[in-house]
């Protein structure tokens, strides 16, 4: 990766960073793609995400390099005066100030929303937190597995299984998804200047998003309710809605339109299906989805994925074969986009990364402008402090 960024949809936009983990990181980083200056503030101590395991060096695990390349590291202790000084110096030209320190933490670092505005009336200022501010969760810390278990994602397992336990999603969905949103609300929050010359103060909370994110199918029938309980979206809860088992491995066959599922029994020569309720009328079939989809897997078994992929691509109905993680680098359309890309990193050698999934015809997003930085790499950006007092 070069040390010179080059020019992006978003170039010209400066992006001071204090956010750590993976919430606010990514977020910065779908900037940094798209060409905003993103520099990243850090304690001495740096993001914690460095030291997470797998890494090839200290301070460079392989979590902190997939969601910090196009920044620079500044290293700045906020709680001594001269740090905090040097900070207000570089939001004086910023436009964006994002944060994943709790809002009372901020306001007894002189950094609130309100304070920052006296110094750059021009900066957006963002809060990457666990709980809206208007609520009584506010001030509880949040991590992904305390937002999956409050937010209801974690009893969808129990909901599936009425004999299991409530469990997480494998992924840190509550964090990603956060970033995904704090990035659309940046690029809102800015077109909004750009059109009024008005900044403004976005928040998002991550416990919300998710519930937001989650309740859009789950909502469910508790939409009609006066009193919202019977949530649950029962196409996505009933048991047979996995991955099939077939002769030799996994498959997900996914017929979805009256006129899909009457192909699918015409291939699989069941004349008797046709007609059936559950097939030709798409009310009755959501009410039954768990039966349809008990039958297609005690059928699946009968074929290999093979057998089975080329039978609905004849038959023009979805279906494509489970892979595993380390299948993903020789899929053939991953391949034919370039997802995958192996870079050169000046300390860590060569790493594998993945391209922004976005394309823009005019202003294409950047993986290479700057590489993951290494802690206080770019100290050089920091203003000399105008007194040397410390709290």
């Amino acid at each position: 990766m070069t040390d010179s960024p080059k020019p992006g949809m978003l170039a010209g936009i400066k992006v001071i960073d204090l956010t750590s983990v993976i919430f606010g990181p990514l977020a910065t980083q779908m900037l940094g793609d798209l060409g905003a200056d993103v520099i990243k503030i850090e304690s001495p101590e740096g993001d914690m995400l460095r030291e997470v395991q797998p890494a090839r060096n200290p301070g460079m695990g392989a979590a902190y390099l997939g969601v910090n390349r196009n920044k620079r590291s500044v290293c700045l202790d906020l709680k001594k005066t001269e740090d905090r000084e040097r900070l207000l110096e570089m939001l004086k030209d910023a436009d964006v100030f994002a944060s994943s320190i709790r809002p009372a933490a901020l306001e007894r670092l002189a950094l609130a929303p309100a304070d920052l505005a006296k110094i750059n009336p021009n900066l957006i200022t963002v809060a990457t937190i666990g709980f809206g501010t208007d609520g009584p969760y506010r001030d509880k810390p949040a991590y992904d597995d305390i937002v999956q278990s409050v937010s209801g994602l974690a009893s969808l397992a129990k909901m599936r299984d009425p004999d299991g336990a409530p469990d997480y999603a494998p992924t840190v969905l509550a964090d990603k998804l956060g970033g995904v949103t704090t990035a659309y609300a940046i690029m809102a929050a800015l077109l909004h200047r750009e059109r009024t010359g008005e900044a403004q103060h976005v928040e998002v909370p991550m416990y919300e998003t998710l519930t937001s994110f989650l309740l859009v199918e789950h909502m469910a029938a508790a939409t009609f309710e006066d009193k919202p309980k019977s949530f649950g979206y029962e196409r996505m809860l009933v048991p047979h809605r996995r991955p099939l088992q077939t002769a030799d491995g996994y498959i997900t066959l996914l017929p979805y339109t009256n006129s899909q599922w009457q192909r699918f029994f015409t291939a699989i020569d069941r004349p008797d299906m046709l007609d059936h309720p559950w097939v030709i009328d798409l009310a009755e079939r959501s009410r039954n989805i768990g039966g349809m989809y008990d039958i297609v897997s005690k059928l699946a078994i009968e074929r290999t994925t093979a057998e089975w992929v080329a039978l609905m691509e004849a038959a023009d109905i979805p279906a494509i074969p489970v892979q595993m993680m380390e299948d993903l680098p020789s899929d053939p359309h991953l391949a034919a986009t370039g997802f995958f890309q192996q870079v050169e990193h000046p300390t860590e050698g060569q790493i594998w990364t993945t391209q922004s999934p976005i394309r823009f015809s005019k202003t294409p997003a950047d993986i290479n402008r700057l590489h993951a930085p290494r802690l206080g790499e770019n100290q050089d950006l920091c203003p000399p402090a105008k007194n040397q007092s410390s709290d």
